[in-house]
């Protein structure tokens, strides 16, 4: 397993969703695996990190969605022999709605609900070696867990129904469609989490995390994440601005009016 793309638990706060997600590659008994496949802005670094491990576009076998919205969704269409995996419910809720200001790719889920290379999982499905659909609903109608077993150890993607450690600690989410649904699916992550010792989270927009002796979440690795601006006058001199590792003392967070 090797996370490609590092989630990020934070939302722009004038220019909408960062839609930095999660995106992580599994090789396994002779399948190349992606568990999401992020948005737009993604393209470039998602290529750069599948050429460093030797995987073309062309070799990836098989994209398995938690669920539909754009920054988990968006890029399947780059992977052209992949049959590409999604919750039965949570196709077919993200074709019947209509054009809207929300996060689903309309063009993209009318594609992905005609494509002959789509296969729609229940919960409960082992579709890939391994890998077992469990069903998340709450941040969309269909939303899916996957939990992957292996030699090395288990892993629990939780996509959106768990963004980050926030929420898994707090047991209360930040966007979701049924709030109910979603403070079930957490308690059903936990469950998941908790039924073998050692078992790796992969949310949908933080750093993996593993639970300590306290059954407390740890991260793994370090987060990275900065943006390079051009403030200046020429194009030669950028500001580089570090978001790793939140504000510094003294701090003040600004206010800002609808």
């Amino acid at each position: 397993m090797d996370v490609l793309i590092q989630g990020y638990p934070g939302r722009a706060v004038c220019h909408g969703g960062l839609g930095w997600s999660t995106v992580t590659l599994l090789r396994t008994e002779g399948r190349v695996v992606l568990i999401d496949v992020g948005a737009f802005g993604m393209r470039k670094p998602l290529l750069k990190q599948l050429q460093a491990r030797g995987v073309a576009p062309v070799d990836v076998t098989d994209v398995v969605l938690t669920h539909a919205h754009y920054d988990h969704a968006v890029n399947f269409v780059l992977f052209p022999n992949a049959t590409v995996w999604i919750g039965a419910t949570e196709l077919a809720w993200a074709a019947a709605q209509p054009p809207g200001f929300n996060p689903l790719p309309e063009l993209y889920v009318r594609e992905l609900n005609a494509s002959p290379s789509v296969r729609r999982l229940q919960g409960g499905d082992v579709f890939l070696p391994g890998l077992q659909a469990i069903d998340a609903p709450g941040h969309t109608p269909g939303h899916l867990l996957f939990y992957w077993t292996s030699d090395a150890g288990d892993v629990l993607f939780t996509g959106d129904a768990a963004k980050n450690r926030a929420e898994l600690l707090s047991r209360d989410v930040a966007d979701t469609g049924d709030r109910a649904s979603s403070l079930g699916s957490l308690d059903t992550i936990w469950h998941w989490w908790r039924r073998r010792e050692g078992t790796v989270l992969v949310p949908g927009h933080d750093l993996s995390m593993r639970l300590d002796d306290e059954s407390h979440p740890v991260y793994l690795g370090t987060r990275q994440a900065a943006i390079s601006a051009w403030f200046s006058e020429t194009l030669e001199t950028t500001t580089s601005i570090d978001l790793c590792c939140g504000p510094s003392p003294g701090f003040l967070t600004p206010s800002v009016e609808n």
